[in-house]
């Protein structure tokens, strides 16, 4: 079981989740989207392709950019395809 903490709310939790580069993703499944707001940012990875990000609102607070996908992975990460990883202060518990 993973599970991703931030102020205090439960963002997401899974018993299945992908481990890339020490990062977890969890499935999009898993994670609460009534905590996720689009962000316009991108970043680009060689290997894994074009990620884009979320912000978390919560309880007011915002954490900008704190979680990523990548919608179109490269074959060689095809195992993160519809799956969000965390970052910026989100605790992940395994």
């Amino acid at each position: 079981m993973a599970k991703a903490v931030w102020n205090g709310k439960v963002i997401a939790e899974s018993d299945t989740y992908e481990t890339v580069e020490g990062n977890v993703y969890f499935p999009e499944s898993a994670v609460k989207r009534e905590y996720l707001r689009s962000s316009s940012t991108t970043s680009t990875c060689p290997w894994k392709g074009l990620a884009r990000y979320y912000s978390l609102l919560v309880d007011g607070q915002e954490n900008q950019d704190a979680a990523w996908y990548y919608p179109d992975p490269k074959p060689a990460a095809r195992n993160i395809k519809n799956h969000i990883a965390f970052w910026r202060g989100v605790e992940i518990e395994k």
